[in-house]
């Protein structure tokens, strides 16, 4: 499908943009239609999380934000600026869109420090003194710079992850994407990536994360999305959402996630 350059979104509040903003989007695996007819409006500095079963969309919902999943219809726009189909572009667009996945996805022959360089030198033509500067800041930032020539086979994976952090930060997004970033963490590594992305929330970064950690999604969550179906069932604020579940759909998952 080609979407139209000058197919801005109208804002939500009508005066600056959402920095996410679909419409009407729709996206089929086959038969399966994964997102139907999403509507979503994300302002800057939001921390959305989106909670709900396996198989509901929440992943490829995502994943189409920066277009690892191109959609079938609909717009996506980052920032005001529609995402284009391929192209420089969207190189463009995704640079401004950092992504973290369950699996970590380092340049294993590369050290921790090059792998938080690579982009900015490679993308945004940084010199490799600037670069080797802001990384060695951003290594800092997620309590790793004292692993900064080690290469990561020789890390756990919380301190992978925390590497693949600071290397989707190295670009200056202007949104973090988190695709379920600690479930193929060990349970004792789960709390020191939380924590990185709780200070993340706290400094005002605009963030979309899919998750199963209740408690994160309770204390850093600004706005809870609940999926089933492909559809977005509930959007609340975690207060509500936690406590006072709309849909059959929501409180039959908080009754299974939460028993245990």
């Amino acid at each position: 499908m080609t979407q139209a350059d000058d197919a801005t979104p109208t804002p939500s509040t009508g005066e600056v943009p959402s920095m996410i903003s679909m419409k009407s989007v729709n996206k089929h695996f086959g038969d399966l239609h994964v997102l139907q007819e999403i509507d979503l409006e994300v302002p800057r500095g939001q921390v959305v999380i989106v909670l709900g079963p396996s198989g509901s969309g929440k992943s490829t919902l995502c994943r189409t934000i920066n277009r690892l999943e191109p959609i079938d219809s609909g717009v996506i726009a980052v920032d005001g600026n529609v995402l284009p189909a391929e192209g420089r572009a969207l190189a463009a667009l995704r640079a401004d869109v950092g992504m973290v996945f369950q699996s970590f996805n380092l340049f294993a022959h590369k050290t921790i420090l090059e792998n938080v360089m690579l982009a900015p030198v490679k993308v945004r033509k940084k010199s490799s003194k600037d670069a080797k500067t802001a990384a060695l800041g951003l290594l800092e930032r997620v309590g790793i710079a004292n692993q900064a020539d080690k290469y990561p086979a020789q890390l756990s994976g919380g301190q992978q992850q925390r590497v693949a952090i600071a290397r989707a930060l190295a670009m200056n997004p202007k949104v973090m994407l988190f695709d379920e970033p600690t479930s193929a963490l060990d349970p004792e590594m789960v709390n020191e990536v939380l924590d990185v992305m709780t200070s993340l929330a706290k400094d005002g970064m605009t963030m979309l994360v899919v998750t199963h950690e209740m408690g994160f999604a309770r204390k850093a969550g600004d706005r809870v999305l609940f999926m089933a179906d492909g559809q977005i069932v509930e959007d609340s604020d975690p207060s509500t959402f936690f406590t006072a579940p709309t849909s059959e759909r929501a409180k039959d998952f908080l009754g299974k996630i939460l028993s245990h």
